[in-house]
């Protein structure tokens, strides 16, 4: 089974005077203002990174979802924070972690049983794999 989600963004202007906006295929997000004032300092709209905060904490939430349900756990409440760190070095700008922090209470589950089923899910949730995977770049020039 293959899906296949998008989003778009759109820049206009260049450098620290343009300004853009992101839109999701499910209009989730529909024209959200981001531009370097919203990613340097912290003017209202998003940025690339709260988005990955955003996909990852819930990537690795869902993920142990299905891993406690798998587990024979049925009910609980999981609250995952997501904090992505952008740092500067020689070559520019890098995204260099992603700190998952989660609060969890699932009934009857040991510590041991949890810390393994949470390791799982944050080393198999496809977000967490994406953050080192290949990328592809495809373009044309108008």
């Amino acid at each position: 089974m293959s899906s296949v989600r998008t989003a778009s963004a759109r820049y206009e202007g260049l450098g620290k005077e343009g300004r853009g906006s992101i839109s999701t295929e499910s209009r989730a997000l529909t024209d959200q203002f981001y531009g370097f004032a919203t990613r340097f300092e912290n003017a209202r709209g998003t940025n690339p990174e709260e988005l990955i905060a955003a996909a990852h904490a819930s990537c690795f939430t869902m993920a142990l979802s299905f891993a406690l349900n798998r587990a024979g756990f049925s009910e609980g409440t999981l609250e995952t924070k997501a904090a992505v760190t952008l740092d500067k070095d020689d070559s520019g700008f890098v995204i260099t972690r992603s700190d998952l922090t989660l609060e969890a209470n699932v009934p009857g589950i040991t510590p041991d049983q949890f810390a393994e089923l949470a390791a799982g899910a944050k080393a198999n949730c496809p977000v967490s794999k994406l953050l080192n995977a290949e990328v592809s770049l495809t373009h044309h020039l108008a």
